[in-house]
């Protein structure tokens, strides 16, 4: 038998109190620290764990959890001493970005600064006594909702001030999915704008600081240096491609197993491994979505959990109106086969449409699709990657969004059924004349065609 699975449980403390199912990340810990680098970015897919190992790194460090050394009891990090020593003596400003999805940019920015509000808040103790200077402590005044982009950029940083002042230690800063807004700006037009506005944000918090010991982020998408991280240069990128934290984020096959085992569950591996092996990370080719596993643990039942926990119209809009080649490689990975393309793992999301490539960085990066090898081009000196549906679940996914194209709810599609059934030839010609009409300028242009929606009736019956 496994504990209970504590589903969408993303907080380290909770699970562990709970005694709830959990695979032992901890080693993360410890490769992390050793590192020694100053500010990391982690890209993974959603739903791999991002977010429950930022918790479990606040709270092996932060002197919020100091004297709590039980969560890590039995875990492989408590085994060191030198960690053990280690735990609840920093100071932590965690953050994340999760929930800031607003459809415009006044929307999105107010959604940021309320998080640095609440972090201020957090810490207002900060102005007890005499360990802050008045300086330091006029600041949190600054800090509301009103306050200018000025301010808002280097809010972060006088906060690591602050703490610096009051504990006599450098923070720790830990920001989870810094590129969900990003995504939001991108889908909803305003790009530019809030770019600018986290490109600040982020370059005093982690380049200009002083005050930061450490810094780790997390995200989806490794967004363009251009776009972001034009001033970050002491920033260390592990994609899903570097050999880094390989086995840090998601199930291994071991594990997946080895719970299956637990569980008397043997008998379902092959099936398990067809629904859902088939990420990889670095040189580990057998990696599992952590979200599909305990859906399927906690149900005993097959489905396309990971695929269905995410909005996909931004995927469905890129191969829609990609070009007509974009299709055709669609189609060939449909049926099973690979795709042998130059790819830049950065994802400049102004140029999705327009940059050759692009669009498999993004799908590469969300987990859609995997790495079979990756070969040098030895004449463009860059790599060719052979691209593969990740496994049946996605394919499931993709099957569905394609279905979704050609709804049978659509009155012309069940009148072409009908005409079909019936042979009535006439409409049949006049559907798929119309069909290429939208091909051509809603796929191609990201237009809407203009005419008619329903060819006539007329003809044989």
């Amino acid at each position: 038998m496994i504990p209970v699975i504590s589903i969408g449980n993303q907080s380290f403390e909770s699970i562990r109190i709970n005694q709830a199912f959990y695979i032992d990340k901890t080693s993360f810990i410890r490769e992390w620290w050793e590192s020694q680098d100053v500010v990391t970015l982690i890209t993974r897919p959603r739903r791999f764990g991002k977010t429950l190992n930022l918790s479990m790194v606040e709270q092996f460090f932060s002197n919020a959890y100091a004297g709590r050394g039980e969560l890590f009891e039995g875990l492989d990090i408590w085994t060191d001493e030198k960690y053990r020593r280690m735990q609840g003596t920093y100071p932590v400003i965690a953050l994340s970005f999760a929930d800031i999805k607003g459809d415009t940019f006044e929307n999105a920015r107010d959604g940021i600064v309320q998080i640095i509000i609440d972090l201020y808040t957090k810490f207002s103790f900060f102005l007890r006594g005499n360990r802050l200077s008045e300086e330091e402590k006029t600041y949190f005044s600054y800090v509301k909702a009103d306050m200018s982009d000025a301010v808002a950029a280097m809010s972060l940083k006088r906060l690591a001030l602050c703490m610096n002042s009051y504990y006599g230690k450098k923070a720790i800063i830990l920001l989870d999915e810094y590129d969900t807004p990003l995504q939001e700006a991108y889908v909803h037009g305003y790009w530019k704008r809030l770019t600018s506005f986290i490109r600040s944000l982020l370059n005093s918090t982690f380049k200009t600081n002083p005050y930061m010991e450490r810094g780790l982020m997390t995200g989806i998408t490794r967004v363009s240096k251009e776009s972001v991280f034009s001033d970050l240069n002491n920033l260390e990128v592990v994609t899903t491609t570097s050999a880094k934290y390989a086995e840090s984020f998601g199930f291994t096959e071991k594990e997946v197993f080895d719970v299956l085992d637990h569980a008397g569950l043997q008998s379902e591996k092959k099936s398990v491994k067809y629904w859902y092996n088939g990420f990889a990370f670095g040189n580990c080719p057998d990696i599992y979505n952590p979200w599909s596993i305990t859906k399927f643990l906690d149900s005993g039942v097959y489905d396309t959990y990971w695929a269905d926990t995410s909005e996909n119209s931004l995927i469905s809009k890129l191969v829609r109106e990609g070009s007509p080649q974009i299709k055709m490689y669609f189609e060939n990975l449909l049926e099973g086969e690979e795709l042998a393309v130059g790819l830049d793992e950065q994802v400049v999301f102004e140029q999705l449409q327009k940059k050759k490539g692009a669009v498999w960085s993004l799908l590469l990066a969300s987990g859609y699709l995997k790495v079979m090898k990756k070969q040098p081009d030895e004449k463009r000196g860059r790599f060719v990657y052979h691209l593969k549906v990740t496994n049946h679940e996605v394919m499931l996914m993709f099957e569905d969004i394609i279905s979704g194209w050609f709804s049978e709810e659509s009155t012309s599609y069940g009148s072409f059924r009908d005409a079909l059934l019936t042979g009535n030839l006439d409409y049949m010609n006049q559907y798929m004349n119309q069909v290429a009409l939208q091909t051509f300028s809603s796929f191609d242009t990201g237009k809407e065609p203009s005419g008619q929606t329903e060819p006539e009736r007329g003809g044989r019956s």
